[in-house]
């Protein structure tokens, strides 16, 4: 149209501003969050991720990398947390903002893990102190609806009369392994529980490395002083040797005689961990948004996905909105472990609950929140997350990788679990892996015995990163699919110095991969032909195995390999062919070689390159 003129194109600047503050973002972010914390109007924002190659909407989810690149272009650097962490912040803010004083902090009932060895007595332990202390009334007609419950002490003359504990049934070291993986801290105190006739066994030992990794203070429970071969003296030396050193010999851990069968000295260990919560002034605040921690979840036909939460701080209430995970929900009903409905449930409380979307994992963080559709947003943000980490698999730690992270970084830290047929030997690996520490790696054993690799080693090696060493020991077949599984690093050995060399040079960065050779087949030349613009194709009979198109190939002459490279074309009579078998003849062109004589061999093989290995 004539007199028209075109409005002025948007320009968008490709300088960035240089940097002058600094924001806190969350995992997840939004468009629009961001453009407000960073003082720009959201076009801005979407015209600069138009330009960066983004197509985004204002209300579109952003990861924690690419907000913090759009966030240095607009002159701010970024302190990334996650979505939990924001939260309890608004919560603290909120509270301090507010008129009223803000709530004080109250002692709250200690969260327990009973752990040991199969048959010392844990199950009779924990029925016998359930049956003895739950409040009057309840005695023996408790229904257990859920893996986890609050005892609370009942003897009037116990100086920790009408104090709570709450026990968590966990079916052994696995689930307490697993949620550890997951970063949850349920626990506060583990109760170890030996038996008196029979000491120290393999699975008491797996606990305490369990609890020394998860850094949780531990009671031993010497159970079954009852029998006439109870020997507490002996545990108690036993478990000193592994730096357990008992209060009344001058160390810090608390032992307590009990008899689950007599019921003999109960009372004491409740009043003993009554004790070690003091010592740890274990506190929560009631009134504010709850947070805690899931322990089970699991698909009820009638009721839907059902999680056991335990409430660490805050109160949960009846028709809060929450996040847990990568799933977001509303409380629409909340039960105790009696089977009781619940309208609120205040600190250290395990509460089953309905109302998710979707099924949580143990171990993944609960969290109120106030803004529904924020909490569907970032399940949302995290469910994708969760997509992509399960295509792209977890890059589990393996002897090759941290020859890689050596080369390419400064110090490591290589965690290892050692597995020997003798103890002895592993006594003597201990020593020799510890020694090999040096500058750029530091080698941290995290736990050494004797016997076959368990699931229960994968677990904690999946839990800690760490990598197996198996010297003389294999593992168990479980474990073995476990530990593919979970792509844990196993590695067998039965020579001390193979082993103390490939260490060294995984810590040297020196692990280089070793290229592995497939036979395919060979080809007789019985003629060669000059095509114009192809150059010299062979006229070939194949002999044996068979040629493919995309294989590698010698050329031999009189047994001597004259050229070594690829296939140009293969071909059956005019047409191209994927690949000619055994007795059949084909046309065979070389890529980049022309020089092929009648009698000649072309010999086809695939390479590909494989983690070095020394003999197991």
């Amino acid at each position: 149209m004539k007199g028209y003129v075109p409005p002025p194109r948007m320009v968008v600047s490709n300088e960035p501003l240089p940097i002058t503050r600094n924001i806190t973002i969350t995992e997840g972010i939004s468009v629009k969050d961001l453009a407000e914390k960073l003082d720009i109007r959201a076009k801005d924002l979407i015209s600069r991720l138009l330009a960066r190659g983004v197509f985004a909407t204002i209300n579109q989810t952003l990861d924690a990398e690419l907000a913090s690149e759009m966030a240095r272009f607009f002159g701010a650097d970024t302190n990334v947390i996650t979505f939990e962490e924001q939260a309890a912040k608004d919560i603290d803010a909120a509270a301090a903002a507010s008129d009223e004083t803000a709530a004080e902090a109250i002692p709250r009932p200690p969260v327990v893990t009973i752990m040991g060895h199969v048959d010392h007595g844990k199950t009779t332990l924990l029925d016998a102190i359930r049956l003895t202390n739950v409040a009057e009334g309840e005695a023996g007609g408790i229904t257990q609806h859920i893996g986890a419950y609050k005892v609370r002490i009942g003897d009037p003359e116990s100086p920790a009369y009408g104090r709570e504990i709450v026990f968590l049934d966990t079916p052994g070291h696995e689930a307490f392994t697993r949620m550890r993986s997951r970063g949850a801290k349920a626990t506060d105190i583990v109760v170890l529980v030996v038996a008196a006739d029979d000491g120290v066994m393999p699975q008491t030992l797996e606990a305490i490395d369990h609890a020394h990794a998860a850094e949780v203070p531990i009671i031993v429970a010497v159970n079954k002083i009852d029998k006439p071969e109870a020997m507490p003296d002996r545990v108690k030396k036993q478990l000193a040797d592994r730096g357990l050193m008992p209060e009344d010999w001058g160390g810090k851990t608390v032992f307590v005689d009990v008899s689950a069968k007599k019921k003999t000295n109960l009372n004491l260990l409740l009043e003993m961990i009554c004790l070690v919560a003091d010592l740890a002034e274990l506190k929560a605040t009631p009134d504010r948004a709850a947070s805690g921690v899931v322990l089970e979840a699991k698909l009820d036909r009638g009721r839907g996905p059902v999680a056991t939460v335990l409430v660490q701080n805050g109160t949960l209430n009846d028709g809060d909105n929450f996040v847990v995970g990568n799933v977001y929900g509303k409380v629409r009903a909340m039960f105790d472990d009696r089977g009781a409905v619940l309208e609120s449930a205040p600190p250290s409380t395990p509460v089953e609950i309905l109302g998710m979307e979707g099924l949580p994992q143990a171990g993944d963080q609960f969290v109120v929140v106030a803004d529904r559709d924020k909490a569907r947003g970032i399940s949302e943000y995290r469910e994708q997350k969760a997509r992509e980490a399960a295509l792209a698999k977890s890059s589990r730690v393996s002897l090759e990788g941290l020859a890689e992270q050596v080369k390419s970084a400064g110090t490591k830290e290589l965690n290892v679990i050692l597995k020997g047929d003798v103890h002895g030997s592993v006594e003597v690996l201990s020593d020799l892996l510890q020694k090999l520490s040096n500058d750029e790696v530091r080698l941290k054993l995290l736990r050494s015995g004797v016997g076959a690799i368990t699931e229960t080693d994968v677990l904690l090696a999946s839990a800690s990163n760490a990598i197996i060493i198996g010297f003389n020991v294999r593992p168990e077949r479980k474990a073995q699919e476990l530990a593919e599984q979970e792509e844990v690093d196993i590695r067998l050995h039965s020579i001390i110095y193979e082993l103390q060399d490939e260490i060294k040079r995984a810590m040297s960065g020196l692990l280089e991969p070793t290229i592995k050779e497939t036979y395919h087949g060979r080809a007789e030349v019985l003629e060669t032909f000059r095509i114009p613009k192809v150059g010299t194709v062979a006229g070939c009979r194949v002999i044996d195995g068979l040629i493919k198109r995309d294989s590698e190939v010698r050329l031999l002459r009189d047994n001597v390999v004259v050229f070594k490279g690829k296939i140009a074309s293969l071909r059956r009579f005019k047409d191209d062919a994927k690949e000619v078998h055994n007795g059949m003849e084909c046309g065979i062109s070389i890529a980049n070689y022309g020089d092929i004589k009648i009698g000649d061999v072309i010999e086809a093989f695939a390479t590909e390159r494989i983690a070095a290995e020394v003999i197991a």
